[in-house]
């Protein structure tokens, strides 16, 4: 079993930066792969960053390429979402999760999640 859990959210001006962290307990492996997904009030939950953990490879969605980082600690079994240049649309609670085997993944079909982080960006 896995347990994932986000932090680094809060309340940030447009144009500023955050930065989450997803602190992953039990029994990781190197083949996993992790994301980071997002879902505003009233609109589905959307892929936003993933990592293949022990290979090192990262996939961005086009809202967020050039915006965003995302990047892994092996040894402290914590992924990072570096978020910059934030707009308001970016706001939405935020979603680490984890997936078995290596390949990124865009759908929702990760095998854990955590329970969620608020960004919210004003304008």
């Amino acid at each position: 079993q896995v347990q994932l859990v986000e932090s680094g959210g809060g309340l940030v001006q447009a144009g500023g930066s955050l930065r989450l962290s997803c602190a992953a307990s039990g029994r990781m492996f190197s083949s996993y792969a992790m994301g980071w997904f997002r879902q505003a009030p009233g609109k589905e939950r959307e892929f936003v960053a993933a990592i293949s953990w022990g290979i090192g490879n990262t996939y961005y969605s086009d809202s967020v390429k050039g915006r965003f980082t995302i990047s892994g600690d092996n040894a402290k079994n914590t992924v990072y979402l570096r978020m910059d240049s934030l707009k308001p649309e970016d706001t939405a609670v935020y979603y680490c999760a984890a997936k078995k085997g290596p390949s990124i993944r865009l759908s929702l079909e990760y095998d854990y999640w955590g329970q969620g982080t608020q960004v919210t960006v004003s304008s």
